[in-house]
């Protein structure tokens, strides 16, 4: 049984994506009236915009996840019995795991790259250090909804605790 915690952590993903596909959408047609309309574009939208695109993709990954939606090719493994595709399955979860960890180490050392030389966005003054951080986060959340699906789907099969 996962804690309170976790199951709350394992939603985090679609909130932060959410918000942000939210916001970008809502700016963008806020920044289109301003633009074609009013003939005052808005100078800090794209920063704006390519931070919540960022944060999308990245947060949106952990999500995909957890639900399966990732892109997978499963026809060819569904054809072999449940021992086997068991072990294809931890397979590509270790091989996931080494990428994913790699990629969680790299971003974790260019987040503190950008806090040592403090540099910031152009119009919003907005540190790099806190938008590059959805890199390690979200690889994070990748770590951890992966692991959790791929316990429950193959470890502890018949479970239904998972995100409950």
């Amino acid at each position: 049984m996962l804690t309170r915690f976790l199951k709350k952590l394992a939603y985090l993903d679609l909130i932060i994506a959410g918000t942000a596909l939210i916001s970008i959408i809502i700016f963008t047609f806020f920044s289109v009236i301003m633009r074609y309309f009013v003939n005052r574009p808005i100078a800090w939208g794209e920063e704006f915009q390519l931070m919540c695109m960022l944060f999308i993709a990245l947060f949106g990954s952990g999500a995909a996840f957890r639900t399966g939606s990732h892109v997978a090719i499963d026809v060819i493994v569904d054809l072999f019995n449940w021992k086997v595709q068991k072990a294809i399955a931890m397979l590509m979860y270790v091989i996931s795991l080494i990428i994913v960890g790699y990629f969680f180490i790299q971003g974790t050392a260019f987040v503190r790259q950008m806090i040592a030389t403090g540099r910031t966005t152009d119009i919003l003054r907005i540190p790099f250090s806190i938008i590059y951080s959805a890199f390690p986060l979200g690889c994070a959340l990748i770590i951890i909804n992966y692991s959790i699906v791929t316990y429950f789907k193959y470890l502890k099969p018949g479970s239904k605790e998972a995100f409950e």
